[in-house]
């Protein structure tokens, strides 16, 4: 298995998963245009996508669902309360009704040869999940918008071996950043975002041997700063006497969002 982060931040989010035979699309939340360059980028043709999951009707999420699914007619996998949201969305145009498969969490299921669980999530959205992955005995977790967590979401990221994983904000930056006092509030709450001491407390709670790739995401561009998220969730893993963490590899999906995959 593999994952790339074709974009991630607070303006748009995408993020491909896939195998030799399997391709998905987790979220589509920037141009169809970006989308399509970066699949092209680690050589996946959009008519290959398999699947398109989402996590929550958030604009930064389903932007360009609907301009996708009428170009590849691929199947949209969310939960009930999300899709109801997308339908009733008018600025995203006419989606077929029988692309919407509706998934329910906690309850696995397979497209081709992945394995994929989603899991229920503490946002200011409808019905959101985030999801796991996996193939043999290898998995690869999604964790973002999450404003807290808790026993649940631990024990859904245990034993991972990629984690993309939400650093949103740095909590000085935001609290004397440009945003409204209502703004800051919702973010701060336990339905909007993770700073970067709270995913760093919650990666080093689900830290193993065969933790490989942590893969920062969804980072604020007005409220966060790639070195200060490295560097924040970097203090919180040493902290925590990780005996090793010289062998996991932290990347950062800044404001381009784009890496190159992360193997399996």
């Amino acid at each position: 298995m593999q994952l790339c982060s074709i974009a991630s931040s607070s303006s748009g989010n995408c993020i491909y998963v896939g195998t030799e035979n399997t391709s998905l699309l987790i979220d589509v939340g920037i141009s169809k245009k970006k989308i399509v360059a970066g699949l092209k980028e680690i050589g996946i043709d959009p008519n290959e996508i398999n699947g398109i999951l989402i996590t929550h009707e958030h604009s930064d999420h389903i932007k360009s669902i609907g301009v996708i699914s009428r170009a590849y007619s691929i199947p949209i996998y969310a939960t009930k309360g999300t899709i109801e949201q997308i339908k009733n969305d008018k600025k995203l145009g006419d989606i077929k009704s029988e692309l919407f498969i509706e998934i329910v969490a906690d309850k696995g299921f397979v497209i081709n040869d992945i394995f994929i669980e989603a899991f229920n999530i503490s946002h200011d959205a409808a019905e959101p999940v985030c999801y796991n992955f996996l193939k043999g005995d290898k998995k690869i977790s999604i964790a973002t918008d999450l404003g807290c967590y808790n026993d649940y979401i631990k024990e859904k990221l245990k034993g991972t071996n990629i984690l993309f994983i939400e650093a949103n904000h740095d909590k000085k930056l935001l609290e004397v950043g440009p945003y409204p006092y209502f703004l800051k509030r919702r973010i701060l709450s336990d339905l909007g975002h993770l700073s970067n001491e709270a995913s760093g407390k919650l990666i080093a709670d689900v830290l193993h041997t065969e933790l490989k790739h942590i893969i920062l995401g969804h980072l604020s561009k007005e409220n966060n700063f790639p070195e200060l998220a490295f560097e924040s969730i970097s203090l919180e893993l040493k902290e925590s006497d990780c005996e090793y963490l010289n062998d996991i590899k932290i990347a950062i999906a800044n404001s381009d969002g784009f890496i190159k995959p992360v193997k399996l």
